[in-house]
């Protein structure tokens, strides 16, 4: 799954780089976040069904489908499985009208647990690239109000051997080839796969990010060596 996730640049590098004209989404103090979490409201790259343009956008994590009876239920529903979203009926909706999005994100964090404790770790592109989650959205009216609320929910799929000791379940992380045929493409289901477990980096880090209260860049830091190789351990096969 993704419960955490960390997305640091600035709106207008993400703007130049997914292709977004920052005329049209203007999105100035968008704080940098190092641990972000579930009902909050994050960066998001996605088409316009008008213009065919694409939007860099706040929208909050956990979907809420359009005939929700209200928008307490989102925080439950911050991934959808890959395998079911096309039938699942929370999903249905969004999937058939494209509502696909892109959720950029320098890296994200899993844990291991280990007797009554949750060792985290980063993990992020080897190469330093960000990473680009396959996402949907929709959108919900208050009919009190007759404002919209935007939410988006994070694609996953089976996690590859590297991972698979932390969870079971990754982020649906997209190529950068891929990244047009799924905001653009007319079919989206043959790009949910796997994103290659050597091309990611998996770093120990502190035990202060289990807390969604906790922000900052010391959460993203490598652990001491000698706490960094006990850390480490944990994913060797013995350990699991």
């Amino acid at each position: 799954m993704c419960g955490r996730f960390v997305q640091l640049r600035p709106p207008a590098a993400l703007a130049a780089l997914f292709g977004v004209d920052p005329t049209l989404s203007p999105l100035p103090n968008v704080p940098a976040r190092y641990n972000a979490a579930p009902t909050q409201d994050l960066m998001v790259v996605r088409r316009n069904p008008e213009t065919g343009r694409r939007h860099l956008d706040l929208l909050r994590w956990g979907l809420v489908p359009s005939f929700a009876k209200g928008p307490s239920g989102g925080a439950s529903l911050i991934n959808a499985r890959s395998e079911t979203v096309a039938e699942k009926p929370t999903f249905r909706a969004a999937w058939r009208a494209r509502r696909r999005c892109i959720v950029p994100a320098d890296a994200f964090y899993e844990w291991k647990a280990v007797d009554k404790r949750r060792q985290p770790f980063v993990i992020s592109r080897a190469d330093g690239s960000p990473m680009s989650f396959a996402g949907l959205w929709d959108g919900w009216k208050d009919p009190g109000t007759g404002q919209w609320l935007r939410t988006f929910t994070i694609l996953t799929c089976p996690a590859t051997e590297r991972l698979r000791p932390l969870h079971e379940r990754m982020p649906v992380i997209l190529p950068d080839t891929d990244i047009s045929a799924w905001l653009e493409g007319e079919e989206g289901a043959a790009l949910m796969r796997s994103y290659p477990g050597e091309a990611l980096r998996l770093t120990p880090v502190s035990t202060d990010v289990n807390s969604v209260r906790n922000e900052g860049p010391s959460l993203v830091e490598p652990l001491a060596p000698d706490e960094a190789a006990a850390a480490a351990a944990l994913l060797a096969p013995s350990a699991v």
